[in-house]
């Protein structure tokens, strides 16, 4: 067999293993969106398995391996291209090697994480009944919240104006790691890998442009935050991204996990991102909802009790919305359409909206004696 033909065979094989990669995604989307509650726990447990060893593997590293790793890959690839076009490589062998890479990387990311979007709700696991709720429950668990988060606030490190002291983000990541420990304990849900949460030193900046705070990344079992996150949300986001890191697909389960693990934490600062979030939620659903009794409550909490702690709640509320306005322009839109049609493909029919969801799990939770 000439060298040229064993090339061929080459490209044709790795071109079927591509095809045969990619139709095995949707497949496996179609088979879970039926049979999802016959097929759970055991791919639950199968995904945990396979995330925590690739999250182990990553660990050695103190920032996300994929941050970089993706910057590499391109650069190879464009040489590789470049070497193409110049008559030094035949274009449909590197055509052949990108799209394996690329369908390989998809089928880790589906077949070994997505398929959790369809796993039976997190509010069943917990024992917590979901249901519509009044004006009036809604305004009792934002005060609840915001009664919660302004105990806290005074405690959190501050700076002499008052602001949030910027604090070490690798001892944060490490201690958001590990913040589902407790939980674990009670609800085997939250077990999984405990391995530090990692920094974004590349795209992070990018992705707050594209209107994202973290992002979880299956192919290598990373939790990425970027470092600029404003200092209110940073341990929660750190927590939420924890929480895709256990199986925890959907975006509004993963921020009430996120909740659950700072309450549940030793750390005051974890404490507080964790109430100051979830008033933050509450308290937006509120305002929509009836604006008039939103700031009445607001005002009426600042003089109570916890007055001090109120305003210093506001103030950060404040200061978070001016560090995230910085960021907003066109690329915030892309990234978010984006984002909301990878959500509704795996059958978050609501998109980005269900990031504003959870307010139905914190009602729930601050009415009853769940978690």
């Amino acid at each position: 067999m000439t060298a040229r033909a064993e090339t061929d065979r080459g490209i044709a094989r790795r071109l079927v293993a591509s095809f045969v990669l990619l139709l095995a995604c949707p497949v496996l989307m179609a088979a879970f969106a039926r049979w999802g509650r016959v097929l759970f726990p055991a791919y639950r447990d199968l995904s945990k398995a396979w995330i925590g060893l690739l999250s182990a593997l990553t660990s050695v590293l103190p920032f996300a391996l994929w941050d970089w790793l993706v910057v590499v890959l391109v650069i190879v690839a464009l040489i590789a291209l470049v070497r193409c076009l110049s008559g030094r490589g035949r274009l449909l062998v590197w055509f052949s090697w990108l799209t394996l890479a690329g369908a390989c990387t998809l089928f880790s990311f589906v077949a070994g994480w997505a398929l959790n979007h369809y796993a039976p709700s997190l509010a069943g696991e917990l024992g917590l009944e979901v249901r519509e709720y009044s004006t009036d429950e809604l305004a009792a668990a934002t005060e609840h919240y915001l009664q919660e988060a302004a105990t806290f606030a005074p405690e959190v490190p501050r700076n002499y104006d008052g602001s949030l002291a910027e604090q070490d983000f690798y001892e944060l990541a490490g201690i958001a790691g590990a913040s589902y420990t407790n939980l674990a304990q009670n609800y085997p849900i939250f077990t999984g890998s405990t391995r530090p949460v990692k920094a974004l030193l590349l795209f992070g900046e990018p992705l707050l442009y594209s209107g994202h705070t973290g992002i979880f990344w299956a192919p290598t079992g990373e939790s990425g935050v970027p470092l600029n996150d404003p200092p209110a949300d940073l341990p929660f986001i750190m927590c939420h991204e924890a929480a895709h890191r256990l199986g925890l697909a959907s975006e509004q389960e993963a921020n009430f996990a996120a909740y659950l693990a700072c309450a549940a934490s030793d750390d005051v600062r974890l404490r507080y991102s964790g109430a100051y979030n979830a008033f933050v939620y509450c308290w937006n659903a509120l305002y929509a909802a009836d604006g008039e009794r939103a700031v009445q409550l607001l005002q009426d909490a600042a003089e109570g009790d916890v007055g001090e702690g109120v305003v210093l709640v506001w103030a950060d509320r404040l200061a978070t919305h001016e560090a995230y306005d910085a960021y907003e322009g066109t690329f915030e839109k892309v990234g978010t359409t984006v984002n909301d049609t990878y959500l509704k493909s795996f059958g978050e029919s609501s998109g980005v909206r269900s990031y504003g969801l959870v307010v139905d799990l914190l009602i729930a939770s601050s009415s009853s004696s769940g978690p």
